[in-house]
């Protein structure tokens, strides 16, 4: 029998022997016996309640990296520790949790939750990724949060991008033509299998993963051009509108921009969109032979 089952049970028993003693003499006296009884079940009910939910706990511990530029303090691991059964699946959600409920000083981006935008990019356990993507390893009783890898940190999770914007600025993403544009203002058509030779490069979200993970951009940052514009860079070569694949060869052809990369493919294994940027790299090598590029 059940502690509430044989609670019942005593009180009903008591209630009835109080019915039959001679002390009670009126309605009153019933009615305080019946919510004393009422007030010891509710008592066990929440004890209960309170015990399992004791039990369901899923604690787990977050170290995460805290710098104030603000502050004359070096550079720390936090802990914090939260319940797993009361946060959603992902980093990105224990994160916020631990934000809103413990400690509004952390600071990191974030955007739209859905792997597109590329903001909550981070070194996650020692493997860089998007807090929105990466699942929560409740397996373990702790983890720890960094930056992304040899980048100037703004504040705890938050690195500055100016560096890896200008190289990606410096491939002239943009489609270039030198014949006129079509009458009409048509667009400019490609076959499917034009258009299929994209794939794997245009999905990149150019939230950095790939180029913080490579040891050739850790040591050569300002030089190597790094995956991830080198990506960007094969996409507009390998696209059948662009008319200026020659001078687009010519303009990474260089012994830092793009001969730093040593097919370490930690770029691969970092993407979180699964692409291969070492593929996309050894492509563009392949046509400066091909194409007379050196």
């Amino acid at each position: 029998m059940t502690r509430g089952g044989w609670l019942v049970r005593s009180l009903g028993a008591r209630a009835s022997s109080l019915c039959r003693s001679s002390t009670i003499s009126s309605p009153n006296a019933l009615r305080a016996a019946a919510a004393a009884g009422c007030s010891q079940l509710t008592q066990s009910r929440q004890t209960t309640t309170s015990s399992v939910r004791e039990k369901q706990q899923k604690l787990k511990t977050f170290s995460i990296y805290r710098w104030n530029p603000d502050g004359s303090g070096k550079p720390q691991l936090q802990d914090y520790q939260i319940d797993l059964s009361e946060c959603g699946p992902m980093v990105l959600d224990a994160l916020i949790k631990i934000k809103n409920e413990i400690d509004p000083t952390v600071t990191f981006r974030r955007s739209c939750r859905e792997g597109i935008c590329g903001s909550c990019a981070m070194n996650i356990d020692g493997c860089n990724g998007l807090a929105c993507l990466t699942k929560i390893d409740a397996a373990s009783k702790a983890s720890t949060i960094t930056p992304l890898p040899h980048m100037f940190v703004i504040k705890d999770l938050v690195v500055d991008m100016t560096n890896f914007y200008n190289q990606y600025k410096s491939i002239e993403p943009w489609l270039k033509r030198k014949s006129p544009p079509p009458a009409d203002g048509k667009e400019i058509l490609q076959s499917k299998k034009d258009r299929a030779k994209l794939d794997g490069m245009y999905e990149c979200i150019l939230c950095a993963c790939c180029s913080t993970s490579c040891p050739s951009y850790w040591w050569n940052p300002e030089l190597y051009l790094g995956p991830s514009a080198l990506l960007q860079a094969n996409r507009w070569i390998m696209d059948s509108r662009d008319e200026y694949t020659k001078e687009r060869l010519d303009a990474v052809c260089d012994e830092f921009k793009l001969y730093r990369c040593h097919t370490i493919m930690n770029c691969t294994r970092a993407c979180p969109k699964g692409l291969n940027p070492g593929k996309e790299i050894a492509n563009i090598k392949k046509l400066e032979v091909t194409m007379g590029g050196m």
